[in-house]
């Protein structure tokens, strides 16, 4: 019983870390569009020179909030480490997807380093933040992407075997790699957003169009279409993919649900000329949209046997979650 009692609490250890890192994600975002990412000045792991910032002023407590949640997430990624070291034995799946989210994890960590040591914050322009920002944000999809598997074989899911489904791991890989695409050019069409404002929908029509204008104005304009193309591509994909593995259908619903969710809310973003609130709804839809897509592809590529896990004395074991 004890051994059971310990499996539950990895598993929902493990969820919980991605969701507190979703929240850290999308803190982070706020930090970018209200300016705040020199609020700590260009010091590093230090915020203005001192270890706690007292009496500072509102950005720099945004700043610092967004340090102190990530040094938190950064601890709790430490622990899940260790849990998934001292439950499951050696060569256990879920030790390595949990290696992989720590280094992840320190790379994210050294990249917003980066930005603030080299000042590629604020309302700085230069090109080196236009390609420091879809660094990034790839290193942050696949820290979410890592998390997502440490949770699911935390749970006692089935680990994928790509090389078992050559098929649904080349549609997975497609439907990965779109939203990837999207997601790169979503950060620049945030950043040029963030940046360069404009009056109106006609103005940012014509800024984006123009040849004169800044590359992040004219990268910006890739966005939505990236977004329609990929959005039909991840919801093809899906369908495909519940169609020859049963497992996937209980993510089926929820990704075409979150891929139409992202379109209305990139729809109205555009209208209302890119609010603060909505670009942060927009960046937590396409976090989670990228998660229950990763979940999908996982459970298309689980193997026929689930790696064995420890279950109390008499208790009825599950099938195993995807399967075939």
């Amino acid at each position: 019983m004890r051994d059971f009692a310990r499996r539950d609490a990895l598993s929902s250890a493990a969820w919980a870390v991605l969701a507190f890192n979703l929240a850290v994600i999308v803190w982070g975002a706020y930090v970018r569009a209200s300016g705040a990412g020199a609020g700590c000045g260009d010091h590093w792991p230090l915020c203005n020179g001192v270890v706690v910032p007292l009496d500072a002023s509102l950005k720099t407590r945004i700043e610092f909030a967004h340090r102190l949640t990530s040094g938190i997430a950064l601890l709790m990624v430490v622990g899940l480490v260790a849990g998934a070291r001292r439950l499951r034995p050696p060569g256990h799946p879920v030790r390595h997807a949990a290696a992989a989210s720590l280094v992840l994890m320190v790379t994210e960590a050294l990249i917003g380093a980066g930005l603030v040591l080299f000042r590629l914050v604020a309302d700085d322009t230069s090109t080196a933040r236009a390609i420091a920002l879809p660094v990034h944000l790839v290193n942050t999809f696949a820290l979410l992407g890592a998390l997502t598997l440490t949770a699911w074989l935390a749970s006692g899911r089935a680990a994928p075997a790509p090389r078992e489904a050559r098929g649904s791991a080349l549609v997975s890989a497609g439907m990965l790699g779109g939203l990837l695409l999207v997601g790169i050019t979503g950060a620049i069409a945030a950043l040029g957003d963030t940046l360069f404002p404009s009056a109106s929908l006609a103005d940012g029509l014509i800024r984006d169009l123009s040849p004169t204008s800044h590359v992040l104005l004219r990268l910006r304009g890739l966005h939505p279409l990236l977004a329609a193309a990929a959005g039909i591509g991840v919801i093809a994909g899906v369908l495909r993919l519940s169609a020859a593995s049963p497992a996937v259908r209980p993510w089926r619903t929820a990704v075409i649900a979150l891929v139409l969710a992202q379109w209305g809310a990139g729809i109205t973003n555009l209208v209302l000329l890119a609010p603060t609130w909505l670009q942060l709804v927009h960046l937590l839809l396409a976090d989670v949209l990228w998660v229950v897509t990763v979940l999908a592809c996982i459970a298309a590529l689980g193997r026929t046997a689930p790696v064995a896990m420890p279950v109390a004395p008499g208790a009825r074991v599950p099938a195993p979650v995807g399967a075939r």
